[in-house]
């Protein structure tokens, strides 16, 4: 049976040391109170929960799934689950970040997705159910009308109600131009909602009474393709003026995905049939009210890869030390054994080593996003909340997309480092590999990402942006270029960053010829990007790691630091050199196909 140690130590590290988190707060009048103190407590207790109450459910929600009534249409979680969830509401965890006006303790984002990141860790298949609800939350009080907000925030912040986001059709996924569900206008100012929705994650299940979905529909004047999708809130179960509920509204589950990993999740068919919903937002403006969930919930996804990659970690490292297996090819290291523990064999490490960088970088880049999220929205300085904004904008597909696609690599070498025993399902090192699967695809597959960073967050204002994330770089480069110690970290970026606008440019100017070249070279470009944003944090943490050895600090976990970024500079990050001659192949090696793919 696998284990699961919540990684305070490395996030304390990363929010106290590398980025002083709480002197950033005190910048930010809501968070200016809240302290180290504070902040440590918070994610202990969540720590606790994490590993004490959704942890025991993983295997065993995995095992037993979920369970749909087709006469009913209600949906059973797999055991222990709906009782795990009441405990997280009766916690208060649901309204951790959330506006004191509809009942939010007003915490900083950035506790938040420590938090999640731990949940993820324990059972991300849980995980999702509130997850999603959070997305729910932000969309309505960033563009819900008055009445919607007094309606629904306090039940989602409360946990009471939980949330979901309908945009999948069985015809079309990302291209939601395409979509066909119909919105007809009521003379009571409401919509009737008609139309079929799949893949909905926690589109029904038992936690709660209500669950507030967010579905995209058209209007019946509408223009075609992207520009005549409206946003339209649709619960299960009408709320009377008073806000009690009334009668059922006919948005059903019908039936559910059978999927290669997160089996206790209900990723639910979805019939509408007349449902009443009501506007959010403009008319044909629903992609801007539902990209602030969508947005969400790419942070969301990356942060469940990270938080497989640590726990995946965590198991495979205690296996390595105490699995026996051959002798070390250097001589004997365990005497007392007739074997030595696969810990001293050097690819062993290579993959521990893998999983164990992809995810402190990972752990790094996450709250450094919600901490710029957290100076967007509450920072008094115009100037430092646009710019924390495009740095986000930037930045939220390289979490999507790099974080998850090293989730990948990472859960599969944990899994390998299991032999014959990770491919058994009692060690749960295979759900792991099941459950980070899915993150590569849905809420805009990677490569969806790989094009928005490239043609949208970077070609489309000629690298503006990305410049600005430079000016990070190059002001560290200028910090510590003469220090010896770390020129091991600063040279590898200092020289990627000089390429980046080089590479940048050559990419654009072929896109601008040719768009198919800008398609062939984005996968390998956002990889590219990811290992120079990673590689900036990595010499960050280096930086404080050498601080505190050379004042005579003896705690180990400085010198584990180094290691682990020397690992990662150099092991993965040369990665560069090769994704960069392969994004300049260009398009012809793949599209003068024809006789190939006939």
């Amino acid at each position: 049976m696998p284990t699961y140690t919540p990684p305070l130590r490395d996030m304390q590290f990363v929010l106290h040391e590398v980025f002083k988190v709480t002197d950033e707060f005190k910048a930010m009048p809501r968070h200016a109170e809240v302290d180290t103190d504070t902040v440590n407590a918070v994610l202990e207790e969540a720590g606790k929960f994490a590993a004490g109450v959704t942890f025991p459910l993983n295997i065993s929600g995995d095992t037993e799934g979920c369970t749909l009534d087709q006469k009913t249409h209600e949906v059973t979680t797999p055991k222990g689950f709906k009782e795990a969830y009441a405990q997280y509401v009766e916690g208060g965890w649901a309204a951790l970040s959330c506006d004191p006006a509809y009942g939010g303790q007003g915490l900083p984002f950035v506790m938040n997705q420590c938090l999640y990141e731990m949940l993820n860790s324990a059972n991300q298949a849980w995980t999702m159910y509130p997850g999603l609800s959070h997305g729910a939350y932000e969309a309505l009080h960033a563009h819900g009308t008055d009445a919607q907000k007094k309606t629904y925030l306090p039940k989602l912040t409360s946990g009471e109600w939980t949330g979901t986001m309908c945009l999948t059709e069985p015809h079309c996924g990302t291209d939601l131009g395409l979509l066909r569900t119909k919105a007809e206008p009521q003379a009571d100012g409401t919509y009737k909602i008609t139309g079929n929705k799949i893949f909905i994650s926690a589109g029904e299940h038992d936690f709660t009474e209500n669950i507030v979905h967010l579905v995209l529909a058209r209007l019946p004047d509408a223009p075609k393709g992207s520009k005549g999708i409206s946003l339209f809130v649709v619960p299960k179960f009408n709320v009377k003026a008073d806000g009690t509920l009334g009668e059922r509204n006919p948005i059903y589950c019908t039936g559910l995905e059978h999927k290669m990993g997160i089996h206790g999740n209900a990723t639910a068919q979805i019939a509408i049939d007349g449902a009443i919903g009501t506007l959010v937002g403009e008319p044909n403006k629903g992609l801007a009210a539902m990209f602030v969930m969508m947005n969400a919930a790419r942070l969301g996804v990356g942060n469940q890869s990270l938080g497989l990659t640590e726990v995946a970690f965590q198991n495979a490292l205690a296996y390595a030390k105490d699995r026996i297996q051959m002798r070390s090819l250097s001589g004997v290291k365990a005497k007392d054994k007739e074997a030595d523990p696969i810990i001293v064999h050097p690819d062993v490490r290579k993959m521990l080593l893998t999983a164990k960088a992809y995810a402190e970088g990972a752990r790094a880049l996450q709250i450094f996003c919600t901490l710029l999220l957290d100076k967007t929205h509450e920072h008094p300085d115009e100037k430092v909340r646009k710019d924390s904004d495009e740095l986000v904008a930037l930045l939220t597909p390289i979490v999507k997309a790099f974080i998850t696609d090293n989730g990948h690599i990472s859960t599969n070498a944990c899994m390998q480092v299991f032999g014959g025993h990770g491919f058994i399902k009692e060690w749960g090192m295979e759900q792991f590999v099941r459950d980070n699967r899915i993150n590569m695809i849905y809420e805009g597959t990677n490569t969806v990402q790989s094009l928005d960073l490239l043609g949208r967050k970077i070609l489309s204002n000629n690298g503006a942006t990305l410049k600005k994330f430079g000016k990070l770089v190059g002001q560290l480069v200028a910090q510590e270029g003469v220090n010896e110690k770390m020129a091991e970290f600063i040279n590898p970026i200092a020289y990627l960053g000089d390429q980046m606008t080089k590479f940048t440019t050559e990419i654009g100017f072929r896109g601008f010829q040719n768009p198919d070249e800008v398609g062939a070279a984005a996968v390998d470009y956002l990889r590219v990007a990811g290992h120079l944003v990673f590689g900036y944090l990595f010499a960050r943490m280096a930086q404080v790691a050498l601080r505190e050895i050379a004042a005579g600090n003896t705690d180990p976990f400085y010198q584990a630091k180094l290691q682990t970024a020397r690992f990662y500079f150099a092991k993965l990050f040369p990665e560069t050199a090769t994704l960069m001659r392969t994004a300049r192949a260009g398009s012809k090696p793949l599209m003068d196909t024809d006789a190939a793919l006939a």
